[in-house]
């Protein structure tokens, strides 16, 4: 007896939700959640950063799964490590689906695209291999994704911001400086706050 693997195309949908100006939109914010996040909760978090011509968006990763065990609070993320290149192929395919959807309604001057935590890589995907004109990468708390080609890296790089809490308990405080050095060298602006793991709504509102 064989066994054979295969694949199927099936639809497939992408669940996300907006922050609407009251005025006429001139930028768009994709927000791209960290891991194990819901976009229900998540965008409350920016609220207060919410201005009168700009848009956010939040698209939510595709897997959802419970947080403990088999029930109780679930989460969503964007990959894992099993089939990752197909993970990756259909993230930047339903993130360009989106943004066609979304300029179509809301046409703007800038795009915005920011990162938090897992988001981070899954952002830097996209705006590397899709179609999404990212005027301004924001990458929040999170690791830049090594897989780049060289060409990739160089279209990323000139338009990302790396933003790092001083206190962020997924990046040792004694290697803060060496991975901030090194993320400056490859032509990356970096931005420090005093703060955790989370989104700092001062430092998010300067920077954009």
């Amino acid at each position: 007896m064989n066994s054979i693997e295969a694949v199927l195309e099936v639809p497939s949908s992408l669940r996300y939700r907006l922050l609407v100006p009251e005025g006429t939109v001139k930028s768009i914010v994709y927000v791209l959640h960290g891991y194990g996040q819901l976009v229900e909760y998540f965008h409350l978090k920016f609220n207060g950063v919410h201005s009168d011509d700009t848009l956010f968006v939040f698209p939510e990763g595709r897997h959802r799964f419970y947080l403990k065990g088999t029930s109780g609070r679930v989460g969503a993320s964007w990959m894992t490590r099993e089939w990752r290149e197909e993970d990756i192929r259909l993230n930047v395919l339903s993130l360009d689906l989106l943004h066609r959807e979304i300029v179509q309604k809301y046409p703007a001057e800038k795009i915005t695209v920011l990162g938090f935590s897992q988001g981070g890589a899954t952002a830097a995907r996209w705006v590397a291999f899709g179609k999404v004109p990212c005027d301004h990468l924001i990458s929040w708390a999170s690791v830049y994704p090594p897989d780049l080609t060289t060409e990739a890296h160089a279209t990323v790089a000139k338009k990302c911001t790396f933003v790092l809490g001083t206190e962020d308990e997924y990046f040792p405080v004694s290697e803060q400086d060496a991975l901030l050095a090194a993320y400056q060298s490859m032509g990356i602006h970096t931005v420090r706050f005093e703060g955790k793991h989370d989104i700092h709504e001062e430092t998010l509102k300067s920077i954009l």
